[in-house]
């Protein structure tokens, strides 16, 4: 057996037996990578390498920063003050040796060791407030960047959502404006500081001694070469742990979400693969920037060791030449370290000043996306309702190539129950999207009691939508609190009411703490059933004069169903509603069955008219419905 294992029987070649396994394993590590670098190409548009000043940019960032603008000038004062203080401490320090050691008088010695110890103090203070003002200007933004994303996303259209992932839209909430808080907390008084220092740390160097200070600017071409070469390179760099590092979060947030389907099919070791892989990638990326510091960053002290050593000599020299005291030589050395410690920040924030501009580009973009769907300037509340809804000549495309809905005409009376039939794709939801303008008409017109709904506000219109999907969604809290979220003002009673309406109050009550119950994630601690039946108390409460149910029932058993059937025969007495459903008992006593195919009313009629029609309609009931109740086709000529 080994020797099958090692290619080799009797001195002659064997296949290998894992052959084909190792076939498989190589395709499917491919794929990954395959995947991989797709994915990474889809991140070029979020992760972008950015100017490193953005004039615009900035501008508009100063408006966020405007109304903290008392505050921002006393950290500049602050600021100022502390930098003063770093740059006079190498001074005091060469006083203390020429004015107090050499000429051997304790009190001189004393006097300036105070002096330099309450500079010390006073750089510690002014510094200290300078941080904290900053922290809480750089908090305070953030929050409003945070509220006003956050209304801004509520005033768009779902055409919006259609095209923009939610892994995108949190990563501009979260991190991106994350990368903001670290600018102003950090980067803006920080950088001024320390060009301030640098200008201060020359500006002493060539008032004590301009010789030793043309030695130290001696050594700054060597600089300049460093830094442009980690310049060029590190933006780069960053930007691929970056790319990287989203694809990670993203994949674990679809990897735990998606947890019982991957257990389901046992995917457990592929997507363990696959994490491995980004993991790998991440690792890679953030190894070619950690290559990248080890160069600059000692680099940068190997240059400052350097110009030191310079000084030391040519000062030294000097010192021998009596042309220079020791005090103001060892004060130079001194700035000649401090001179490269503000360089090597200036360096540090390069990436983070140019990571906000990407940043604040990506969230100004966000802020100036527009909702496609607008209340007109003369846009009137919509009064209270009777529910008379008509569709004229409607046509409607998501794209404007490919018409969804076809010259729809449809005329509902208050009170009526309307059923939309057909196959999947034929215009069944899109109808009841225009009818709740989440979408804007193409051509024709939408009427409620005569209403044009693009001349009435959108808020006075969904008021009056009771609206059921048949992808359920709960909010976290407990469940009266779900119900509650149909209509705020409602009492407990009401509440209830409205379960007890929908056949829900029977299932809450055994629950360990009734309505008080707290909903896990999405409702995971429900059936489907009962979450569906949760979002139809919720749409009941709000008291809607028009209801929309959007295959509302699809995801509750025949049992529930039942229950649930006769509350709703008596809730939509009175109310126009809009009904889409593959359920029979919620099709065969509508008002009015529309059967739409590729856009078009195909037929439009009560159960039995179309069933006698032999049409559509009766090929549709036939393939699907007529085995759900037992029922007998009507006997036809």
């Amino acid at each position: 057996m080994a020797d099958v294992k090692d290619g080799k029987k009797n001195g002659r070649s064997q296949p290998k037996i894992y052959d084909s396994r190792m076939g498989i394993e190589e395709k499917e590590r491919r794929d990954r990578e395959e995947k991989i670098r797709t994915m990474l190409e889809d991140e070029e548009e979020d992760v972008l390498i950015g100017k490193a000043y953005d004039g615009r940019l900035v501008r508009r960032l100063g408006v966020f920063l405007k109304p903290y603008q008392a505050k921002l000038t006393i950290a500049i004062i602050l600021m100022i003050i502390s930098s003063l203080m770093s740059v006079a401490q190498p001074w005091i320090i060469g006083q203390a040796i020429d004015a107090g050691i050499r000429t051997g008088s304790m009190p001189i010695l004393r006097k300036w060791t105070t002096l330099f110890l309450a500079v010390s103090v006073f750089e510690w203070i002014t510094n200290r407030s300078r941080i904290s003002l900053m922290a809480f200007v750089g908090t305070k933004v953030v929050a409003d960047f945070r509220s006003r994303l956050f209304r801004h996303l509520h005033t768009l259209t779902l055409s919006f959502y259609n095209n923009y992932s939610v892994g995108r839209l949190m990563s501009r909430l979260i991190s991106d404006v994350g990368v903001l808080q670290d600018f102003i907390t950090w980067s803006i008084t920080g950088l001024f500081r320390s060009v301030f220092i640098l200008i201060g740390i020359v500006i002493a160097m060539l008032i004590m001694n301009w010789q030793l200070a043309l030695v130290t600017f001696s050594v700054l071409p060597l600089m300049i070469i460093l830094t442009n070469y980690w310049r060029v390179r590190v933006r780069y760099a960053y930007r691929a742990t970056r790319q990287r590092l989203s694809l990670i979060n993203g994949y674990l947030n679809e990897s735990i979400s998606g947890i019982r389907v991957t257990k389901s099919f046992t995917r457990e070791q592929l997507n363990a693969d696959y994490f491995d892989d980004l993991n790998r990638s991440y690792f890679d990326a953030n190894i070619e920037a950690t290559r990248l510091a080890s160069l600059f960053f000692p680099g940068v002290d190997f240059i400052g060791s350097l110009a030191t050593a310079l000084v030391v000599v040519a000062g030294g020299w000097l010192v021998l030449q009596d042309s220079l005291t020791a005090g103001t030589l060892i004060a130079f050395v001194l700035y000649v370290e401090r001179f490269f410690q503000p360089i090597r920040e200036l360096a540090q924030r390069y990436n983070v000043f140019q990571a906000t501009m990407a940043a604040s580009e990506r969230i100004f973009n966000l802020l100036d996306t527009t909702p496609d769907i607008q209340d007109a300037p003369d846009a009137i509340p919509l009064p209270e309702i009777e529910g008379h809804v008509e569709f004229k000549h409607i046509n409607f495309g998501y794209h404007k190539d490919q018409l969804i809905l076809k010259d729809v005409n449809l005329n509902v009376e208050p009170g009526e129950r309307i059923a939309l039939v057909g196959e999947t794709g034929a215009g069944k939801s899109t109808i009841i999207r225009l009818l709740s303008r989440f979408f804007e008409i193409t051509d024709g017109e939408l009427l409620i009691d005569g209403y044009d709904i693009r001349h009435v506000t959108s808020a006075s219109l969904r008021r009056q939508l009771g609206i059921v999907l048949q992808d359920t969604f709960l909010f976290a809290g407990t469940i009266a609190d779900n119900i509650h979220y149909g209509r705020l003002d409602a009492t407990e009673e009401e509440i209830e009411a409205a379960a007890k309406a929908v056949g829900a109050d029977q299932f809450i009550r055994r629950l360990p703490n009734g309505y008080h119950t707290v909903v896990e994630e999405n409702g995971q601690n429900l059936s489907v059933g009962q979450r569906q039946l949760i979002s139809f108390a919720r749409a009941l409460l709000s008291d809607p004069h028009i209801l929309i149910l959007d295959e509302a029932t699809s995801s509750v058993d025949t049992t529930t169903e039942k229950q649930i059937q006769q509350a709703l025969d008596t809730l939509m007495q009175g109310r126009t509603s809009f009904v889409i459903a593959h359920r029979l008992s919620t099709i065969i006593n509508a008002n009015q069955i529309v059967v739409l195919d590729s856009g078009r009313i195909v037929e439009q009629g009560t159960h039995q008219e179309l069933l006698a029609q032999k049409g559509r309609y009766y090929n549709l009931y036939t393939m699907q419905w007529a085995t759900q109740e037992g029922e007998q086709l009507p006997a036809l000529n």
